[in-house]
């Protein structure tokens, strides 16, 4: 289909897609349209990575604005929803306005009332439901990218109650749900009432196959010589090759760690393909990574940038992994080693991707189990790029000729698996019953049974009652923690038929009486806040136990107990370690700790006692590289520990004022304390923009200790502190000193609490009183997350 044959899109758009080198439709595009996906009708587009799914989407939302509707668009992960805000934004140029909405899950994000799409994770449209955003009312298309993941256990159900939600509020709303190829997409079709776009076609030939020995055999019967030099490994062989041919690999394999070895030792293979330029580009890279962390994986990174090469984990920085992303998909990094969760919906294709390794470690199984095929059909579609790439090559690695055999068998042949929901997990459901009820989708535990039955999970049922009796044992545990009330229909309650809470005779409960369901104040707050009720209660709890004002420790490892939490696990040894500093510090802990007998809820404590001593060293202005040494944690885990455990404090400085708790205070500053990283005697200073846990540190050993004082301090002393004369300036007028200029203004001499090393000193070694507590501890990587 010619692109100059669509109709109902806005003016200038086919105007725009032909000034982007689109003529025309790919297949599986043209089979969308003539489905009608300009038309408003629903559609399940299950194709491989390339195929066009996002044209597809954009057609659909464009055609929708077109007749005077609002398109959503729901992604899996932040990284990828500002990546398609960057792709949409180009429709501005014909008056599509597009806004991304992410993060603060308490607000309705109203100013993107105004925007023609928006762009939002699953867990944001779930907490946009919640908090009660009008102008989700408005919407006439949504399209959930990346629908296949609803059989991840953990975003799955999230992503599963959010559409079914949304199709309750707007039934006659387009729903487009891309997907990669699955094994049941007609199950998926079925449930949203929607045409399926079915297909194999991708626009680059990729060919997947098996390197064993010196050679690559193919699925198509094809072999390619790729020799192995001496003892070099496989994967070595494979990226020399195709980097001399002009193109880029990637690597996928089973941990952070051996993301990190392999990376270090492909360097050695595209370093001396590098030309004089992209060696220089590279140092400027190398340099902004070292930048944005002094830590030990950040200078690893830096190093193997500077050769060409990189990996790519979840314990890297946000502003790391873009580096990286972008600068691969520039074609200056040649191969990127990366766990598999860069092939969840990133953008980063490769012309020859390379399956390293197929097992991983599966504690459930205790031991290495091998992956999904849907999961590794997912790495090797990143191969190929429209383009760039005049084909794509998919690679496993076999040791033997048995094994050989057994990963075509198993990978190279083998269809995808199924999605299944998950949405039966108790940990799953008690979560989005409480957010239904409280949000009014229901009102009675048979509106609440019929509101489930409009999930993905009911049309696949095969386990008759499964999920009623799920659902029973859900609404028992949220009212036994006041979220919710019960109320029958024998109870004494004039409002029944007016709020229509009764009016189905077949609300029954197990006592055969009508049951109506109603959220308490606090599960309401619960709901709004966008917690697990299991998190709330663990700290209510906490909190109404504490006789003492709770410590910034007490509160760390009391959120740290949580599941909102993901804590660090105990190495071997460390269960004595933490076992002394829970009897050191036992009296700053909230609620009652498990005896030590109970050895798998004694560990779990201590557990969260280690991940609590992790935050406290961070307020406590340790720094950042000696605590990811300490942990053994990368520069984004930590990072993504503060966030969340800020996140949980002001969901507990909530939860206290709900239950007017005296301690409001007390968690109020060890929020302020964990956000900047700083002790209680540098919060006033870390509010003036511009200053940071490092420079206030240093401001403060200077003897400027609160905001007034920058508006009366020697300039010199300021400019003797932050070095910078634009920094000082900035951080002068921030403070709101009437003339900040430091025009003439010398650094002053050393002094007022600084000696000639000290403000750079300052920089990199941490307080005297965290240094003397520090140790040689190790953590294992964390699971990507």
């Amino acid at each position: 289909m010619n692109i100059e044959e669509l109709s109902g899109l806005p003016a200038g758009a086919v105007d725009h897609f032909r000034r982007e080198g689109i003529e025309e439709l790919y297949p599986p595009q043209a089979e969308a349209v003539e489905a009608g996906a300009t038309d408003g009708e629903n559609l399940v587009a299950a194709v491989p990575t390339a195929s066009g799914k996002t044209m597809v989407a954009a057609l659909s939302m464009l055609s929708a604005i077109e007749r005077g509707g609002k398109a959503l668009y729901i992604v899996p992960l932040r990284a990828l929803a500002s990546e398609k805000k960057a792709e949409f934004e180009a429709y501005e140029e014909f008056g599509v306005t597009v806004g991304v909405t992410t993060g603060n899950y308490e607000s309705t994000s109203d100013w993107l009332a105004t925007k023609d799409i928006v762009v939002a994770t699953s867990e944001k449209v779930d907490s946009l439901v919640r908090n009660g955003a009008d102008w989700l009312s408005e919407l006439t298309c949504v399209v959930s990218d990346e629908v296949h993941l609803i059989d991840d256990r953990n975003r799955g159900p999230t992503l599963e109650v959010t559409l079914a939600k949304l199709r309750k509020l707007n039934p006659g709303m387009q729903q487009v749900a891309l997907s990669a190829t699955v094994g049941n997409a007609d199950e998926i079709a079925d449930w949203l009432d929607a045409a399926l776009i079915d297909t194999d076609w991708r626009p680059i030939d990729l060919r997947m196959g098996v390197h064993y020995g010196n050679a690559l055999n193919f699925d198509d019967g094809s072999t390619r010589e790729v020799p192995v030099q001496g003892s070099e490994k496989q994967e070595a062989a494979l990226v020399r090759d195709i980097v001399r041919e002009g193109g880029s690999s990637l690597v996928f394999v089973n941990s952070r760690r051996n993301a990190e070895a392999a990376a270090g030792r492909l360097d050695g293979v595209v370093k001396p393909e590098l030309t004089g330029d992209e060696r220089a580009e590279l140092a400027e890279l190398a340099d902004e990574i070292r930048d944005d962390s002094d830590t030990e994986t950040s200078a690893d990174l830096a190093d193997c940038v500077e050769r060409g090469a990189a990996f790519h984990h979840a314990g890297l920085s946000n502003t790391q992994r873009s580096l990286v992303e972008d600068a691969f998909r520039d074609r200056l990094l040649k191969v990127i080693s990366a766990t598999p969760t860069l092939a969840a919906g990133v953008n980063t294709p490769a012309r020859r991707v390379i399956v390293r390794d197929w097992r991983r470690f599966d504690p459930s199984a205790g031991g290495m189990s091998p992956l999904d095929v849907l999961e590794v059909h997912q790495m090797m579609g990143r191969a190929g790029r429209p383009g760039l790439d005049p084909y794509g090559e998919a690679v496993l690695l076999a040791k033997s000729h048995d094994e050989s055999q057994e990963l075509f068998d198993r990978y190279i042949w083998a269809d995808p698996e199924p999605v299944r929901s998950k949405l039966a997990a108790e940990p799953a459901l008690r979560t989005h019953v409480l957010a239904t009820v409280a949000s009014g989708f229901a009102r009675t535990r048979e509106g609440l049974l019929e509101f489930l039955e409009a999930t993905l999970y009911a049309s696949q049922s095969d386990e008759p009652g499964r999920l009623e009796t799920v659902t029973d044992t859900v609404l028992e545990y949220l009212e036994s923690n006041d979220f919710i009330t019960r109320r029958r229909g024998d109870d004494d309650d004039s409002d029944d038929a007016a709020d229509g809470a009764f009016t189905t005779a077949a609300a029954l409960d197990s006592g055969g009486r009508d049951e109506g369901l109603e959220a308490t104040s606090l599960g309401h707050t619960v709901s709004r806040l966008y917690l697990d009720p299991m998190s709330a209660a663990e700290i209510v709890h906490g909190l109404e136990r504490a006789d003492e004002r709770p410590t910034a420790l007490g509160l760390y490892q009391l959120l740290s107990r949580t599941p909102d939490m993901y804590e660090l696990y105990l190495r071997s040894g460390e269960d004595d370690q933490y076992g002394e500093l829970f009897y050191e510090r036992e009296t700053e802990l909230l609620g009652n700790a498990p005896s030590e007998f109970e050895e798998e809820r004694f560990e779990d404590w201590l557990a969260a006692l280690k991940t609590g001593k992790l935050l406290e060293d961070w307020a406590d202005e340790t720094d950042e590289e000696r605590i990811t040494d300490r942990y053994q944690v990368g520069p984004g885990d930590l990072r993504g520990k503060v966030d969340t455990a800020e996140w949980l404090l002001g969901a507990a400085e909530s939860l206290a004022a709900e239950i007017d708790s005296e301690w409001t205070v007390a968690v109020r500053e060890a929020r302020a304390r964990v956000e900047h990283g700083v002790s209680e005697e540098l919060l006033e200073l870390v509010s003036v923009g511009g200053v940071g846990r490092k420079r206030a540190r240093r401001l403060h050993d200077a003897g400027i200790e609160e905001p007034a004082d920058l508006r009366t301090v020697d300039k010199g002393v300021v400019l003797s502190v932050l070095k910078g004369e634009k920094t000082a300036e900035t951080v002068l007028e921030n403070a709101g000193r009437e003339d900040p200029s430091m025009d003439g203004v010398e650094p002053a001499s050393p002094g007022a609490g600084d000696d000639e090393n000290g403000a750079a000193a300052a920089d990199d070694t941490p307080n005297e009183e965290t240094a003397a507590t520090d140790t040689d501890d190790s953590q294992a990587s964390l699971g990507d997350f």
